[in-house]
């Protein structure tokens, strides 16, 4: 099982970018190992830049992608984490999402199909993470 990051799922049904090819390949071999998911917070995401409920959910079916809801202990990371990253200094107030989607695949312990490993790394480091990045 994967979760997605909505920056994946904006780079397949945007419109040609540099990402694009690296994330239509990506999202295909993670298809092969399982079923991809995306969260209430990669649903928002994605509710921002299209147009109706009726087409986030054409995006979701086309793709293949099932919504899971983040369970509570997750959300509780989440908030845990992100009481962690405020006090050490941490000043960027959009982080937040990146800490549920990281506490969404930490507790449920699936793999992270994103292409901004960064806030994952730091603070999720023992999630699995499928980036561009040839280590990973």
């Amino acid at each position: 099982m994967t979760l997605l990051d909505t920056n994946v799922i904006l780079d397949v049904i945007g419109p040609p970018s540099d990402w694009q090819i690296w994330s239509v390949d990506a999202l295909d071999r993670c298809r092969q190992h399982g079923p991809l998911w995306v969260n209430e917070v990669v649903f928002a995401e994605l509710s921002a830049r299209i147009n109706s409920e009726p087409d986030v959910q054409r995006v979701l079916s086309e793709l293949e992608l099932s919504l899971e809801r983040i369970p509570t202990t997750g959300l509780f990371v989440a908030g845990q984490t992100y009481r962690r990253y405020r006090k050490l200094g941490g000043s960027r107030l959009n982080v937040l999402p990146d800490f549920f989607i990281g506490a969404h695949a930490e507790v449920s312990r699936v793999s992270i199909l994103t292409r901004d490993a960064r806030p994952y790394r730091t603070y999720f480091p023992q999630v699995r993470l499928i980036t561009p990045d040839a280590s990973d």
